[in-house]
């Protein structure tokens, strides 16, 4: 009888913390979850912090904490640590009454890209299994991993000297927007840099006279495109990863040599889809930031076709909506006949446009494109 009657105290006691923690277990339970830095480059490595306490008196026998999060963030191995499929990642712990447990992941960031952690889901139970409560957690922690950035030796560029030519190209070439008084005209002169004020007044043929600057500018243009009729998804993404370490590791240059750079690709960034991403020429350190978190969000899809990308510089530069003239470098797998066209009417505008292939001479779908 006193066996019988301490089996049934005890299944009542079972039962009553079963009940117990799925009611209570969660209460007085914070979670939050970040990075040990929020800006990395590919290939670094950081630590991602969970950071979990329990504010009530009731201890919690086990919790366990899910989560999806990118294989291209490579975790080490851990014993409290299991993960699945390469994506799933489930956290064992355990806590007393008013406690917090720090713990650090290692992380090894493979790939460029914008990485946000949004919600963990968190399960806590009873000792004997009986119970378990579920709660979902909303997070904001995002990690930015920036392109991989190549010596300037690594980048095939068809002429060695072009970053150095366009430095000193602005100081020997005027610039068609800066005016400095009139002077006479001179044979060669075109016809709409005449002053015809200045020319009514003299009697003579009188024509702006230009100022030259020191100031250089580079856009840096990433063609998404594979090739000229290309309607699916990128097919080669290991091909525009490649072009954009090319452009963040050519803007990083540039911007150390006090060069005004910007950045734009037919593709889009993560939260604005169906848009092409347009920076506009600046120097300094804050632009270099922008530059690198831009490329970091930028998704490896089009937003629309390379020549409608060229299109609107070439509408907006006739209307006079930009000013100054440009050094462009398009980052392409292939030219055409048509971009060809558009190469000429911006270098007619007063910029000039230089190309960096993508793709090797003889392979397919490069170069010549037509």
């Amino acid at each position: 009888m006193k066996i019988q009657w301490l089996i049934f105290v005890s299944l009542v006691v079972v039962l009553i913390q079963a009940w117990i923690s799925r009611k209570w277990a969660l209460k007085g339970i914070s979670y939050d979850r970040f990075f040990s830095r929020s800006r990395v480059f590919e290939g670094e490595r950081i630590e991602m912090i969970e950071r979990i306490s329990n504010r009530k008196l009731l201890p919690v026998a086990w919790l366990r904490i899910e989560s999806k999060i990118s294989e291209d963030l490579e975790f080490d191995k851990q014993s409290n640590l299991d993960i699945r499929h390469k994506q799933f990642h489930n956290s064992l712990f355990s806590l007393m009454p008013y406690t917090g447990i720090n713990r650090r992941h290692k992380i090894r960031c493979k790939k460029r890209g914008c990485y946000r952690l949004n919600s963990a889901t968190l399960t806590c139970g009873d000792l004997f299994g009986f119970q378990d409560a579920t709660r979902i957690y909303e997070l904001d922690a995002e990690l930015l991993v920036y392109p991989k950035l190549l010596p300037l030796d690594d980048i095939p560029f068809l002429s060695r000297s072009w970053m150095g030519d366009v430095a000193v190209r602005r100081w020997i070439v005027e610039d068609p927007f800066i005016y400095a008084g009139v002077r006479e005209y001179s044979a060669g002169d075109p016809l709409n840099s005449i002053n015809w004020k200045a020319t009514a007044r003299s009697g003579s043929l009188q024509v702006h006279k230009r100022e030259y600057t020191a100031d250089p500018r580079i856009m840096i243009y990433l063609n998404m495109d594979i090739g000229e009729d290309m309607w699916g998804p990128i097919t080669e993404p290991q091909l525009i990863e490649k072009g954009i370490s090319y452009a963040a590791s050519i803007a990083s240059h540039a911007i150390a040599q006090g060069i005004d750079t910007g950045f734009g690709s037919n593709g889009y960034l993560i939260d604005e889809p169906g848009q092409g991403v347009r920076v506009f020429p600046r120097s300094g350190e804050e632009q270099l930031t922008l530059l690198l978190e831009t490329m970091a969000r930028l998704i490896i899809d089009r937003s629309l076709t390379f020549y409608t990308f060229l299109e609107e510089d070439i509408k907006y530069r006739g209307a006079g909506t930009f000013s100054g003239s440009v050094d462009y470098l398009f980052i392409t797998s292939y030219v055409t006949d048509r971009m060809r066209n558009q190469i000429r009417q911006l270098e007619d505008m007063g910029n000039s446009v230089e190309i960096l292939w993508l793709r090797e001479m003889g392979e397919e779908g490069g170069k010549d494109a037509s």
